[in-house]
């Protein structure tokens, strides 16, 4: 009897090692998706200059850039006027006070601050001379939006799954 209890365990074991790996090896194979998948949506410049921005699964456009070096991550709005900040990203990025100006936000009107001559860069572009609004609210401290300040300068073109940034001759 103690050679079957034995030999019981021992297959046990066995059963379970193999389960073990399997699962070790579905784990691995997964993440290698996963990282490969997360690769496939970061922005990207073509050779010719162009910045393509890949949708996220959220189904927005988002691109990491800087503002006065403040790195931020930009939610592209092709409908807001301004790059807009938040007071505490505008804190950390030592912009000056702006004018004061009320800005018409789909919430509704609040006040903020119109800051000018800011260097902005989204991914590999930069313009040292763009308007920038301090007052955002709703968004992660270290996200911005990326509007018409900036994205005028360039050719917007939006095709399926991406945004193509082109700069103009």
């Amino acid at each position: 009897m103690p050679s079957i209890q034995k030999t019981t365990r021992l297959g046990a074991l066995a059963i379970t090692a193999v389960w073990l790996l399997v699962a070790a090896a579905l784990y691995l194979a997964f993440e290698r998706i996963e990282q490969n998948r997360q690769a496939s949506l970061k922005p990207y410049a073509l050779s010719s200059g162009e910045l393509v921005i890949p949708r996220q699964r959220d189904g927005h456009f988002q691109v990491a850039g800087e503002v006065n070096r403040q790195p931020v991550t930009f939610l592209v709005d092709t409908g807001a006027s301004h790059v807009s900040v938040s007071e505490a990203l505008a804190n950390q990025a030592g912009l000056p006070a702006g004018q004061n100006i009320t800005m018409h936000t789909a919430n509704g009107q609040r006040p903020g601050q119109l800051v000018r001559s800011v260097p902005v860069r989204a991914g590999h572009l930069v313009l040292n001379d763009t308007s920038v609004t301090v007052g955002l609210s709703g968004l992660l401290p270290e996200q911005a939006l990326l509007g018409q300040a900036f994205l005028k300068h360039f050719d917007v073109e939006i095709r399926r799954d991406e945004m193509v940034l082109r700069q103009r001759p």
